[in-house]
């Protein structure tokens, strides 16, 4: 059994990362964007705390193994209580604007490459606070969440090494 919560900054690797060990273990992918947010909303709103708690409970109880990665510390709260390993994705900030800049487009969470592109500075400016928000997608939350877990644990400061 391997239920492994992998968590960071945006344009930490969380998503790389993910695939390829939910891929190695042939285990369920839950990226929590696909539950934090409403689909199709004309502009982004957050779905309820109570429709979010109940997918993550659905997700980490339907397989016996499974990978979940995701940026928001309240959701992860729920979902750690049943991992056997946490990966905190720790590149630093440059490294995350480096990833923001090139990454693919992301069908899921935007309509078009254009659509995309037109957040890349908003989004690089939210990469460069990690460190000063006091939220739970920040620094502070995921270091929390971190040094909280008493089970496996790897923090990476590259993404040299992201494997499965």
């Amino acid at each position: 059994m391997h239920r492994v919560v992998i968590f960071g900054n945006s344009g930490s690797g969380k998503s790389t990362l993910a695939m390829a060990r939910s891929a190695s273990l042939g285990c369920p992918l839950l990226d929590l964007d696909t539950i934090a947010w409403e689909a199709g909303a004309e502009t982004p709103t957050r779905r309820s705390p109570e429709a979010s708690r109940s997918a993550i409970h659905d997700f980490v109880h339907s397989a016996e193994s499974w990978v979940i990665e995701g940026c928001y510390a309240d959701l992860l709260e729920l979902a750690i209580p049943h991992a056997t390993e946490i990966v905190f994705l720790n590149p630093g900030t440059k490294t995350c604007i480096e990833n923001a800049r090139q990454r693919p487009w992301e069908p899921h969470k935007y309509a078009s490459p254009a659509a995309q592109d037109a957040n890349l500075a908003m989004l690089i400016a939210w990469i460069r606070d990690y460190e000063q928000r006091v939220d739970e997608f920040s620094y502070t939350a995921h270091r929390r969440l971190f040094d909280g877990f008493q089970r496996r644990k790897r923090e990476l400061q590259s993404n040299a090494r992201q494997t499965g």
